[in-house]
């Protein structure tokens, strides 16, 4: 890939891979680190990766660093995150959006990807395969876990509202 290739592919994924960084993190400065540290090892892989396989790469490199980024943070949170439903049950009904934001945070980093490739991205199964690294029978699977979690996890907030 040359320099201008690099260019067109940073035009045309940018955007895509802050908001899935963002959907996962909800944390805009941190979205923006993965989207930069991404785009720093396409940089770095210039002569390896192919042109027509940079958006790939860069969603790929995106998920590793975001789980990588999850695993750490899962050690520092674990006492904030015993007492989140607490919080939340004061809190004034929220509208959908926020309900699906919160049902996304319980759900296991991969399965979050899962969830927001396919569904927010439009990912196939098969993009979704080659980019987690996961075989097509789990990504299926992993994908109707992550969005019954999300069937019962909302259905509780309606009972409660």
């Amino acid at each position: 890939m040359d320099l201008t290739a690099y260019n067109r592919c940073v035009d045309q994924c940018a955007d895509a891979l802050f908001r899935f960084a963002l959907k996962h993190l909800r944390d805009r400065d941190n979205a923006k680190d993965i989207v930069q540290d991404s785009f720093l090892r396409l940089w770095m892989k210039l002569d390896t990766v192919e042109e027509a396989k940079c958006r790939s790469y860069l969603f790929t490199t995106a998920h590793h660093l975001i789980v990588d980024r999850s695993r750490r943070r899962k050690f520092t949170a674990r006492f904030e995150d015993s007492y989140a439903n607490l919080l939340t049950t004061h809190q004034p009904q929220a509208g959908a959006k926020e309900v699906i934001d919160r049902a996304l945070d319980t759900l296991p980093p991969t399965q979050r990807s899962l969830v927001l490739l396919r569904d927010q991205e439009g990912y196939s199964y098969q993009e979704i395969a080659s980019i987690t690294g996961l075989d097509m029978t789990k990504v299926k699977v992993y994908l109707f876990r992550a969005r019954k979690a999300l069937q019962a996890y909302i259905g509780e907030v309606a009972l409660v509202a």
